[in-house]
């Protein structure tokens, strides 16, 4: 079975601490899904040390949810990660995140080749390669148009039938325009200008 994340973002409370504010120290902004909703285990491995078979220095693995986690991801999370329907749930804030080298890279690997035959899309297949690519991936997706042992850039081409991309594994091109994480990040750094980069938080569990 494959892994799925949930969550969402939440905001320091500007006015906690106060003598008029009694009320939570962490608020619900709003739930992940609407801004990223896809099963990719390179960004999960990077962020979060879930499904890290790229073998990435995870930036916040395992932590679990905040002691002060808001009341509506709580009722959201809260019930279903205490029954142990989840794989892991952790949560980072927005100065961790924006503080990331995009030029990091796992140890290992350079990249993943995924391909699908061209009329059907849903026969998608990845495979994480290391330099020199090995002999099993370019039997199956043949050459690319590039050097194979030196780009290191998005690379797309067709092989007979197959539709094949190479992405380098940097934590750049992990998190970046193709997939759906700037839209979580515009939202994070958007808050944050109001709330401070501590103030704002991605919390998150697995399952």
């Amino acid at each position: 079975m494959g892994t799925d994340i949930h969550g969402g973002i939440e905001f320091r409370h500007p006015h906690v601490g106060t003598d008029y504010y009694d009320g939570e120290a962490w608020v619900t902004a709003m739930d992940l899904w609407p801004l990223c909703d896809e099963r990719d285990y390179a960004a999960f491995g990077l962020l979060f040390g879930v499904r890290n078979h790229a073998g990435f220095r995870p930036l916040a693995a395992g932590r679990g949810l905040p002691a002060d986690l808001s009341s509506g991801m709580r009722s959201a999370l809260g019930s279903w990660v205490g029954q142990g329907e989840v794989d892991g749930a952790s949560w980072i804030n927005w100065a961790e995140l924006a503080s990331v080298d995009p030029e990091t890279r796992p140890a290992d690997f350079v990249g993943r080749v995924t391909w699908h035959k061209e009329s059907q899309p849903s026969t998608q297949r990845s495979q994480l390669v290391s330099r020199p690519w090995p002999t099993a991936i370019l039997s199956t997706v043949g050459v690319p148009p590039a050097d194979s042992d030196s780009v290191s850039e998005r690379v797309e081409w067709i092989t007979d039938d197959l539709v094949c991309v190479y992405e380098p594994l940097t934590v750049g091109d992990v998190l970046g325009p193709t997939t759906h994480w700037p839209h979580v990040f515009a939202v994070m750094k958007a808050l944050a200008g109001r709330f401070g980069d501590d103030g704002v938080r991605l919390v998150v569990a697995f399952g």
